[in-house]
């Protein structure tokens, strides 16, 4: 047996990584699995509103009820019925039971998680080195939601009919969770740390970037979030029957756009996105602009959420 010191010689660097990998993947795994999820704390509103999405009895009015235990998270849900990206016809609400009825229970599920997650990526009480990876966390989700919502409306330029299943709504949402596994991870390893153990940061981060995806997809499958948000999140193809575009190809599009927009030659080599000609000419059309039109386009994206 390898006595723990040698771990460190050269050749067993791997070896140790691996090892801390299992070992925090196990944490994080029972964690979920007992329903005690690593994350930081998140309103109570949020996990009631995810359980009742799960029990087919729950109604509108059950949502828009424990809506009115968090004022600000349902002034959230009003805001974003009322947005140019949620509010397709136009027409304003003024009370919860209607913008829960224009959302659907589901949506507004996603709206709320997504909104905690973002919020906690910025206000939660971390160490230094975690505070910064989830800042970083929140500045490339919101980049890659703005980015899906762009490839979603021109795939809708070219034929709103054929590309009618995937909706921008949706495809900001899914962008917004793809990463929500990180907060274990970092959530788990500063308990780590705050029990006195120690873990070199450049060692944590390669750990973070292998365990991600995979974490993500059993919390957003534990929350009964569908198949689109985690075939985004795992990064792989879940479902048998799909459609010829599907939200994890606008997804591979988006992050092919912005690593060609930072020019990260080294990733985009390893970056393989598989479309069709609508899709080649979506990624053209992006590419081709300049960078203030584009960024100016992922900020009007942002704004216009409501989120």
């Amino acid at each position: 047996m390898n006595h723990l010191s040698f771990y460190w010689l050269p050749e067993n660097q791997q070896l140790f990584i691996e090892s801390l990998e299992t070992e925090f993947a196990d944490l994080v795994e029972q964690s979920i699995n007992t329903g005690k999820i690593t994350l930081p704390p998140i309103s109570e509103v949020v996990l009631k509103i995810q359980a009742l999405c799960n029990d087919e009895s729950t109604g509108v009015a059950d949502i828009a009820e424990c809506l009115l235990e968090d004022p600000g998270l349902a002034a959230t849900v009003l805001k974003v019925a009322n947005s140019v990206i949620f509010n397709r016809r136009n027409i304003t609400c003024n009370d919860l039971n209607t913008a829960v009825s224009r959302l659907g229970i589901y949506r507004v599920r996603d709206i709320v998680t997504a909104q905690s997650i973002e919020l906690l990526k910025h206000s939660v009480h971390l160490t230094d080195e975690c505070h910064e990876v989830l800042v970083n966390s929140a500045k490339v989700s919101r980049e890659l939601a703005a980015v899906m919502v762009l490839v979603t409306r021109k795939f809708h330029e070219i034929s709103n009919e054929q590309y009618t299943h995937l909706e921008q709504d949706k495809s900001l949402l899914v962008g917004f969770l793809a990463d929500i596994g990180l907060f274990c991870l970092v959530n788990e390893y500063h308990l780590y740390i705050e029990k006195g153990n120690y873990l070199n940061p450049d060692l944590a981060m390669q750990i973070f970037q292998s365990r991600c995806s995979l974490t993500s997809e059993q919390v957003l499958d534990t929350w009964g979030f569908d198949c689109d948000f985690i075939e985004v999140a795992s990064n792989r193809v879940k479902q048998i029957e799909r459609p010829e575009v599907s939200y994890l190809d606008v997804a591979r599009i988006a992050n092919h756009i912005l690593l060609f927009r930072r020019q990260d030659h080294d990733a985009l080599e390893e970056h393989e996105v598989e479309i069709n000609v609508d899709g080649a000419d979506v990624m053209y059309q992006l590419t081709s602009l300049s960078e203030q039109d584009f960024q100016d386009k992922i900020a009007e994206v942002i704004h216009s959420t409501g989120m």
